[in-house]
């Protein structure tokens, strides 16, 4: 089972919000988006600063950002 980190992306710094091993990629986006959904009720600070929640694999490669604001479609 592949190994998944992810960050807070705060500017140009990254904060690790830890990491964990999950059954693949498609895996680790929804966590990043349930992580990014849990920091705009408990950090809505973050919401109008263009934070993001990364996820990157064992290889330090970014495979998935999602903004910490929640972007309106329609």
């Amino acid at each position: 089972m592949p190994y998944f980190n992810f960050d807070l992306v705060i500017g140009a710094e990254f904060k690790s919000q830890g990491g964990m091993f999950l059954e693949n990629a498609e895996n680790a986006i929804d966590k990043a988006d349930s992580l990014a959904s849990e920091l705009r009720i408990v950090r809505p600070e973050l919401c109008s600063t263009g934070c993001a929640v990364r996820v990157t694999d064992g290889d330090s490669h970014e495979l998935y950002r999602t903004p910490v604001e929640l972007i309106r479609r329609g």
